[in-house]
């Protein structure tokens, strides 16, 4: 062996491949569906990223345009403005999480031949860019409200990220339940999806607590989503009572959501990553 020979072997010895942890490799592959996701639901338009805003603002701004005039004068506290703009935008991250990952197995069943890539990655994905989504236009329209002259308090920032990110691991939870769900069978997706307006109703997107009977509140209550949203409409605007809500509550739902969500996931792990 010649001495440029055995010069190379020893510093190949010396050099050691160190293996990517669990967590390295979940964000590699999360990362990779991120912008896979990007590119296939807002890449091919014209305006390209731009619909990633445009898509939410539309739906959103368009029940302010029909609503706010109607609904001026029934909140109490809060312009009913405020009150669409807290609401709609953390439920459609909540809503919209839910039923995308309803298919999150079938959507990218061939990329899951590859051993880095599991549903659970698909999930993360989708949570986090429909999170970023309504976060972002949540931030955008609330921007336009304190341009137009609507009150807006800074007082409660930190609780209302807080309430917000509290949200977004009660949706991360729940999307995985809906991934298991959707992966168990194709029709019992498409009726979830179906029953999402009934969500919509309970959760007070267009109503407040404040103004239903009190009869009518173990009906409501039940529903973490509501308590998220008028906590997000108190922090935005401190004059907005939150009599019947609990921030306590919210986090004892989210802990169990997301508990059960992940048992769910884990026993099933194996059969969603079998080809149908």
């Amino acid at each position: 062996m010649s001495a440029e020979q055995d010069t190379s072997l020893t510093m190949f010895k010396k050099v050691k491949i160190k293996p990517r942890g669990g967590v390295r490799v979940l964000y590699s592959a999360c990362r990779a569906l991120f912008f896979r996701e990007l590119q296939t639901r807002f890449g091919a338009y014209r305006l390209g990223y731009l619909w990633a805003i445009i898509e939410p603002g539309l739906l959103i701004g368009l029940k302010m345009i029909l609503f706010g005039a109607i609904m001026k004068a029934t909140m109490p506290g809060i312009s009913y403005l405020s009150f669409l703009v807290g609401g709609m935008c953390a439920f459609f991250m909540v809503m919209r999480s839910a039923t995308k990952n309803l298919s999150a197995v079938s959507s990218n069943m061939g990329l899951f031949s590859y051993q880095p890539v599991r549903p659970i990655a698909a999930v993360i994905t989708r949570t986090f860019l429909e999170s970023i989504l309504y976060f972002g236009t949540f931030l955008l329209f609330s921007a336009v409200l304190i341009w137009i002259g609507e009150d807006f308090s800074f007082q409660q920032i930190p609780q209302l990220f807080l309430y917000w990110f509290t949200l977004f691991i009660f949706s991360f939870g729940l999307s995985l339940i809906m991934c298991v769900l959707g992966d168990l069978s194709a029709e019992l997706g498409k009726f979830i999806s179906a029953c999402m307006i009934i969500f919509y109703i309970m959760s007070g997107v267009m109503f407040s607590i404040n103004n239903i009977p009190v009869t009518l509140h173990p009906y409501l209550l039940w529903n973490p989503v509501l308590h998220g949203l008028e906590l997000i409409r108190h922090a935005m605007v401190p004059s907005y009572p939150v009599i019947y809500v609990s921030y306590a509550y919210v986090v004892k739902s989210t802990v169990f959501v997301l508990f059960f969500g992940l048992l769910l996931y884990k026993a099933r792990e194996q059969k969603m990553l079998k080809s149908k």
